[in-house]
């Protein structure tokens, strides 16, 4: 198929390793994101642009001078893939030993143990330790700090996996002795090309592109031919969003799913023999992955990613994109009050006094979320973002203020007191220093009277 063509691959070479056959049972045993995780640098797919060819990253990693790296990326890109491919790649140097730990589970302790056997293996044997630590932006502050000096010195070298901005999850002491490699999200190319490697493994052939449909069984009388509609693999490939672990597992669900229901048949109808072979199709693709999959975490970058575009699409009045960004975090699980609440900020800020009444639209629609929540709020929140789209915009204010504080922010020496006629007089002692001596109110001509009430 085309599509493995145009994949970009982690530098796809002719030395990949021949893709093995799958049998049921394996897949009984194991997911299918799992099985198929890459065992070589040649395998990786999705990530040219720092895997290619003569890249700095994989010129190192192939002359097995690895430096401590995070590697920084959405689920399901690779990054634990990459990790497996060093320590297989370690495991052949008998001077590099090779640890992989979970920092959801790793506790201080563990830590200073592994550090421990760190330093004797390099004492005793001359030998290096790589430690992987999934999922790092899970360490505290803490555990950090006790990596820090070894990772300084060289006791061990770290490679850290992050689906978080390291920039806000890393302590920047531990970040500045790290390199940092940005994984990017899957194409639905490179997707396409990881599915169709897993299809080939499994014996799995496509409709109208292999003469004929594999088989996952090794049983002359029993085997089960498994064939897949085109528009399945290009459907999966779009509803993973980059996700290869989600397409994987979507494929593998809906291939036990079919599998079982075809074994049901011919145990139920022992006088007819039911069809041995299977087709999978968009259906059941999307029966596996049982929702469109939805990129959002609202504790992490991705929070701020939607935010940031909602604001600036309003912005920019474009009422469509305003429309889909809000959708994006409210179907991700977004908390509306919290997009609300930027709402109100964005009616002032960039529309103020262009349309007062955009500030009232905001509050109101707030106020909205606060009474009914969702998912009846969404509508609210959708009426308000058209509006704020579509409303004139005045930076006028905003920029006022910001001017002040800026000139209160570069003011040298003691700040000059308010003027006197300016100030409040409550007391006769203040009336008598002169407070609120000569100030005249707007709505009068003449000086205000001394004897009428101060107001402030």
């Amino acid at each position: 198929p085309t599509a493995a063509a145009r994949a970009d691959g982690g530098g796809a070479s002719p030395t990949a390793a021949p893709i093995p056959l799958l049998s049921l049972q394996q897949l009984e045993a194991r997911p299918l994101a799992e099985i198929m995780r890459p065992s070589v640098l040649a395998e990786l797919i999705g990530q040219n642009k720092v895997l290619g060819e003569d890249t700095l990253l994989r010129t190192l990693l192939e002359s097995n001078e690895i430096p401590s790296i995070i590697l920084w990326g959405p689920p399901g890109c690779g990054k634990t893939s990459l990790a497996h491919v060093l320590a297989s790649s370690s495991k052949k140097q008998s001077s590099t030993r090779f640890v992989s730990l979970s920092a959801t589970s790793a506790s201080t302790d563990i830590i200073r143990e592994v550090v421990k056997q760190a330093q004797n293996e390099r004492k005793l044997l001359k030998r290096k330790t790589i430690v992987f630590f999934d999922e790092i932006h899970h360490f505290n502050k803490t555990q950090q700090n006790t990596l820090l000096p070894h990772v300084e010195c060289g006791t061990i070298t770290l490679i850290g996996a992050t689906t978080e901005n390291p920039s806000f999850q890393i302590n920047s002491a531990l970040l500045s002795r790290c390199r940092v490699i940005v994984l990017e999200k899957l194409s639905v190319e490179a997707m396409e090309t990881i599915l169709l490697r897993a299809l080939k493994s499994l014996g799995i052939s496509i409709l109208g592109q292999d003469k004929e449909a594999g088989s996952m069984d090794g049983s002359k009388e029993t085997e089960l031919q498994i064939s897949i509609e085109p528009e399945a693999i290009r459907s999966i490939a779009y509803l993973c969003d980059g996700d290869a672990r989600t397409a994987l597992n979507g494929l593998h669900l809906a291939i036990q799913a079919k599998v079982a229901e075809t074994k049901k048949a011919q145990n139920n109808d022992v006088h007819n023999t039911p069809s041995k072979k299977i087709v999978i199709k968009e259906v059941h693709i999307k029966e596996g992955l049982q929702r469109s999959h939805i990129l959002y975490d609202r504790a992490g970058e991705e929070h701020y990613n939607c935010i940031s575009a909602l604001h600036k699409t309003m912005r920019a009045s474009d009422e469509k994109s305003s429309l889909y960004w809000l959708a994006r975090m409210l179907e991700g699980g977004e908390d509306p009050l919290y997009v609300a609440r930027r709402l109100v900020r964005f009616a002032s800020e960039d529309v103020g006094l262009a349309d007062p009444l955009a500030l009232t639209q905001a509050v109101s629609a707030y106020q909205g979320c606060h009474f009914i929540g969702m998912p009846e709020c969404k509508v609210i929140l959708a009426q308000c973002v058209t509006y704020l789209s579509r409303a004139p915009k005045s930076v006028e204010v905003y920029m006022a203020y910001e001017a002040v504080k800026e000139s209160l922010r570069n003011h040298k020496g003691p700040l000059p007191p308010v003027p006197l006629h300016l100030r409040n007089a409550p007391t006769k002692l203040m009336k008598d220093l002169g407070y609120g001596k000569g100030y005249k109110h707007c709505s009068f001509s003449k000086p205000e009277d001394s004897s009428s009430p101060n107001t402030e």
